[in-house]
């Protein structure tokens, strides 16, 4: 037998309470237990209903993180109480979001659930900067990819990615790549130019939005020099040259 409450993902977006879908607002409305992500800012946060729970489950690369089968755990038996549950996750459930494996996870216990997308980071990031991930004379496509394996995975292949991305003239966004941008870097430039456009997106949507722009042979010394932190992407590709052709120092947005 199903379980008789259910449980929803859905994407918050990148922050920006504007950029979430009206579907994904009336999910957080009618929900009576929110499973919050760390990335989930908290104006989105309020507009639950006074009435329900809410649970920060956070999950923050070299932090200290929530256990992801406690948070699964946690879902099942608030459904199986009969709890309307909302798992707001930054961005989109199914784009870096582990939500593949929770579904899998609750629809083997029985629990109902269903998917509410959300806009991911990396579209916002570049959008926000009036520049496109595709482009007919710079790019035929976008690959989002993310720069932190799951342990005991090698990882992405930058030199094939490189490769390839060269070849059909793709652009990469590049997801939790900040830390290991010094690897990314070397590995990327044995398949494209060190004079390769790129920006550096940090907070993307937020007030505190920040960006660079540099080569790609300056990617890691610019994330250094600039301080630029996590949440960040890395957008690689001749879509970003305009920001770097201006020469653009590092911006703090003034507010949205």
């Amino acid at each position: 037998m199903p379980a008789s409450g259910h449980v929803t993902l859905v994407g918050a977006g990148p922050g920006d309470p504007e950029l979430l879908t009206l579907k994904a607002l009336k999910a957080i409305q009618a929900a009576t237990v929110l499973l919050v992500d760390d990335l989930v800012s908290e104006p989105i946060v309020a507009l639950a209903a006074p009435t329900a729970r809410v649970v920060w489950v956070g999950k923050r690369g070299g932090c200290k993180s929530t256990p992801q089968s406690f948070i699964e755990k946690l879902m099942i038996t608030a459904a199986q109480e009969g709890e309307a549950v909302v798992r707001l996750k930054g961005g989109d459930p199914f784009l870096f979001g582990r939500g593949g494996e929770e579904v899998e996870h609750l629809l083997a216990a029985g629990v109902r659930v269903s998917v509410v997308n959300g806009i991911t980071a990396g579209l916002a990031a570049v959008t926000s900067l009036n520049t496109p991930l595709t482009h007919r004379e710079h790019a035929h496509g976008v690959v989002f990819v993310t720069g932190h394996a799951k342990p005991g995975d090698s990882g992405t292949d930058w030199r094939a990615l490189a490769a390839t991305a060269r070849q059909a003239k793709l652009t990469l966004v590049i997801y939790m790549g900040v830390s290991g941008s010094a690897h990314i870097q070397s590995e990327l430039l044995h398949g494209l130019s060190a004079d390769t456009p790129v920006a550096i997106i940090q907070n993307a949507s937020l007030p505190q939005q920040r960006h660079a722009a540099c080569t790609l042979g300056a990617l890691h010394a610019t994330i250094e020099q600039e301080g630029m932190g996590s949440p960040a992407v890395i957008v690689v590709g001749d879509v970003v040259q305009g920001l770097l052709a201006a020469e653009l120092p590092i911006q703090a947005r003034a507010g949205m």
